[in-house]
């Protein structure tokens, strides 16, 4: 039987993946003052046994103002890269899977209550709120206190936050690096032109719009090791008429691919309030494969993708090289395991956990 494209091997960088199925990141809201908890051990711990190739940490705030949340995971300071690597260590003494980090700037989208308690804006002088900043002044929600726009220092500040993140991120052992360019947070924030209505070289045109995220792109490939991946996740389109769309994300996609982009995900969504999005099985998958088709650096489809069959069919036609789950890994955290045995691969499996293996699908698991 040929090995499903699905369990295929793939490589990126010096980053050897065993199959086609990466973990996307997933916020928790659940960090203390930025340092992970041991809510992230048993989170990551947990989807590092589950046999997909590659787990992204979620959204990492390069500066504090950069959070989504107050209870978002940082990697700006001693304390929060400490708390990383002990979480790290846990997990790597138990599992082989590589892992990567998406590196993050909410820009007007920060200071925010956590899911579960509404998730609406908080403004700066209440607890646990702070101003937040932007391209321009802005705000995502009418009625949300306005960002401020950022200027050359401001922006320099982030330049370098992302940077010193990287670093922070190399000397943790990270095998690759996301950037966080989707879902209306700040690099998505400069390349639309629904959000980014400066007037100067880093607004206008789309070359000026895209300034910005490229040269935060050069400093984090700059600051981590050469080899290592960095990559990419953008929006495709705002959903939104007159903004950010596909047309312009292949463009970005060509610049990056020519900064030695490794890879890029494309997701779509998330920078304005009226946005429409035709939800339903793969909905993201043609963004996927325009991208695709106009690079050649692999590209990772994600968004409703459930069905094993559903996952083999974008790998086999070529509308991507990998697809990323979210909330699919999170209800089922071995979802792998049962792609694999429904496809008839092969995922590497905790030798503890080797006698779960049902007796039909006894060439199921390999030892980690």
């Amino acid at each position: 039987m040929p090995l499903p494209a699905l369990f295929q091997p793939l490589r990126i960088g010096s980053l050897d993946l065993a199959n086609r199925i990466v973990i996307a990141p997933m916020c928790q809201y659940s960090a203390e003052n930025g340092c992970m908890t041991d809510w992230h051990l048993i989170h990551l711990g947990q989807l590092s046994l589950s046999g997909a190739a590659l787990l992204t940490i979620e959204a990492t705030a390069v500066l504090p103002e950069g959070r989504i949340s107050w209870a978002d995971v940082g990697l700006w300071d001693d304390a929060t890269e400490t708390a990383m690597g002990k979480v790290l260590d846990s997990v790597r003494r138990w599992s082989p899977m590589p892992v990567a980090i998406q590196l993050s700037h909410a820009g007007r989208k920060a200071s925010t209550e956590v899911p579960w308690a509404g998730g609406a804006q908080i403004a700066p002088g209440q607890p646990h709120g702070w101003q937040t900043q932007a391209p321009s002044a802005i705000a995502f929600n009418p009625g949300d206190n306005a960002p401020s726009a950022l200027d050359v220092d401001g922006m320099k500040r982030v330049r370098d936050g992302f940077a010193a993140a990287a670093r922070r991120a190399a000397r943790l052992g990270l095998d690759a690096i996301q950037l966080h360019g989707a879902h209306g947070y700040l690099l998505h924030q400069f390349l639309s032109p629904l959000s980014n209505k400066r007037d100067d070289i880093y607004g206008g045109s789309l070359e000026n719009r895209m300034r910005f995220p490229l040269e935060i792109f050069d400093a984090v490939r700059a600051a981590f090791p050469a080899g290592k991946p960095v990559t990419m996740r953008a929006s495709g389109t705002d959903w939104v008429e007159g903004g950010w769309d596909i047309e312009q994300t292949i463009a970005f996609a060509q610049a990056l691919e020519q900064r030695g982009c490794a890879a890029i995900h494309v997701s779509s969504g998330g920078l304005h309030p009226a946005q429409r999005i035709p939800a339903g099985p793969g909905y993201q998958v043609p963004l996927a494969r325009a991208v695709k088709q106009a690079t050649k650096m692999p590209v990772v489809a994600v968004g409703l993708i459930t069905g094993f069959d559903q996952a083999e069919a974008i790998i086999a036609t070529g509308d991507a090289d990998m697809i990323a789950l979210a909330r699919t890994i999170l209800y089922d955290p071995r979802w792998p395991w049962h792609a694999a045995a429904e496809l008839g691969a092969q995922v590497v499996a905790p030798k503890q956990y080797l006698r779960s293996q049902p007796r039909q699908f006894r060439t199921l698991f390999g030892a980690a």
